[in-house]
Formats: C-alpha cells, sequence, structure tokens
C-alpha cells in the first residue's frame, strides 16, 4: 500500500494582505494550551492564588474611593462610589491586560519562538482569551456589589437593555488592546525604549478616559476632548448599562467601531512583516 506523504512548508515570503488565519485556525489547539498554560502559571506559586482576581479590582476600587471620591471630591453622579469605580476598572483592567502583555509578546516569547514554529498570532490570541476568563471573575464580583446596591432602600441603580450590547463591547476592547499591542510590540523590536513606558503609557491613558469619573461630571470644554478618545464610548456605554448613568451614544460607538477596525488591520499587518526578521534584533 502506498503511502501518501504529508509536507508542510514554511515559507517567510507573503503578500503584504496575507494575514495566514487559515493557518492561525489549523493551530487553534495551541491557543487553548496556552490560555491554560497562562491561567494555572499567573498565581501558581502565591499565597492566595487566584483570589487575586478578586483582590486587585477592590484594593484598586477602595484607593480610588478615597483618593478621588473623598479628598479629590471628583463626583460619581450620584452612584454609590464602590460600585461606580468597580465598573470602570472592571472593563478597564480587560483593556490593560490585554494590551501590556500583547506589547512585549515577541521580546517575551522570544526563545519559545527561535525553537519552534507556529503562527506568532497564536500568542496574542491566547492572552486575548485568557484575559477574558480574568475579566468573567472581575465581572462576578461586581454583579454581587451591584446586586446588593439594587436592593437597597432607595436605590439609584438602574440597570437597562443595553446591557445586551456587552459582547460588543468586549470585542471591541479586545480588538483595540490586540490592535494597539501588536503594533507597539511590532514597533519595541527595534525602538527598545518604548517596552518601558508600556505600563506607565496605560496608568496616563487611563486618566483621559473615564474610569473614575463620568462624562457627564466634567467640565463641557473637556467632554469633547475625552469623547474623541475612542476608548471613551466604550467605557461610558458599559457603566450606563448596568448603573443607568453615562454618556451612551450609538453613533460614539459606531466612532469606537471604525476606529478599533483600523488599529487592529494596522497591527496585524505590523506585526506579521516583524515577526519574520524580529530574532535578528531581539
Amino acid at each position: 500500500m502506498q503511502q501518501q506523504m504529508v509536507t508542510e512548508v514554511i515559507d517567510s515570503r507573503n503578500s503584504f494582505f496575507d494575514w495566514k488565519l487559515k493557518e492561525v485556525w489549523s493551530y487553534r489547539d495551541l491557543i487553548g494550551m496556552f490560555v491554560k498554560r497562562d491561567l494555572t502559571a499567573t498565581y501558581k506559586q502565591s499565597v492566595l492564588g487566584p483570589l487575586w482576581f478578586f483582590i486587585q479590582p477592590m484594593l484598586t476600587a477602595i484607593t480610588f474611593m478615597f483618593v478621588f471620591g473623598k479628598f479629590a471630591g471628583v463626583s460619581t453622579n450620584g452612584m454609590p462610589k464602590l460600585l461606580f469605580y468597580l465598573a470602570g476598572i472592571t472593563i478597564w483592567n480587560y483593556f490593560s491586560e490585554c494590551f501590556t502583555k500583547t506589547a512585549t509578546v515577541l521580546k517575551d516569547y522570544a526563545a519559545l519562538f527561535g525553537k519552534v514554529y507556529f503562527p506568532r498570532l497564536i500568542v496574542p490570541l491566547a492572552i486575548t482569551i485568557s484575559a477574558l476568563v480574568r475579566f468573567g471573575i472581575q465581572f462576578l464580583l461586581f454583579i454581587v456589589f451591584e446586586l446588593y446596591f439594587s436592593f437597597k432602600e432607595n436605590s439609584v441603580i438602574h440597570p437597562n437593555a443595553t446591557i445586551l450590547l456587552t459582547p460588543f463591547l468586549l470585542i471591541l476592547m479586545a480588538g483595540f488592546a490586540l490592535g494597539a499591542g501588536l503594533l507597539i510590540s511590532a514597533v519595541t523590536t527595534k525602538y527598545r525604549d518604548f517596552s518601558y513606558l508600556i505600563t506607565f503609557g496605560v496608568q496616563l491613558f487611563m486618566f483621559a478616559t473615564p474610569v473614575i469619573y463620568s462624562v457627564q461630571t466634567i467640565d463641557p470644554a473637556y467632554k469633547t476632548i475625552v469623547l474623541l478618545n475612542p476608548l471613551s464610548p466604550i467605557v461610558e456605554a458599559f457603566r450606563y448599562a448596568y448603573l443607568g448613568t453615562g454618556y451612551f451614544s450609538y453613533p460614539l460607538l459606531m466612532y469606537s467601531f471604525l476606529w478599533m477596525l483600523f488599529l487592529l488591520f494596522i497591527g496585524i499587518i505590523a506585526f506579521n512583516r516583524v515577526e519574520k526578521t524580529f530574532m535578528d534584533t531581539v
């Protein structure tokens, strides 16, 4: 019986718009392996383990309550301070984690990439999915507090049908984080200085996004500037859906969607062009 040999040809030459998505799909099992490894390794040697998924957003929200709520007097538009800050932190943390890990993926996984071939886009996709699991855990914490404040007497919490847009909002955040992260990752292979600015840049960008404040409570002169940030409509829509307060606008969400597509398009192209030669510079 004649045996048929299967040969896979790995060629560095590809067209400008060849994203190798078919090849990525054929390696989809590897994405699951990376997600599982990432989730189990993150807090494997820590004392509290997965409890950090709950502790981190709670400590951040409590810090914001004292620093911005009590001392700085930043308005939460009548909402309970803890719940208001948790809403912003929950959706922002998803973007922040996806972006910071994707932005250094070529440098962090250089040793693995130098030993075995697989589509490099697999790792950023796995990062985005594993961060989604963490978001789910922190989202449950947010829902618990929302239910608590909702059943209190004279509650000002008014969830609405916009909750149904939650998957769309997460897709927008994931697309922004993935696109921006891939672009920065491609740049840092040649200009290492960018890797030192990532964490600081994310923290600075958070203040340009209505995480600790609402667009409805800031000076009208700055409102337009804040809304030019394509992440602002997403955070505001998330807060409006679950709390009933926030600046919700379908045209602004479409504005964010178009920005996300553009950034994702540029990021994937830059990443695919660089990943073929980055081992020479990392």
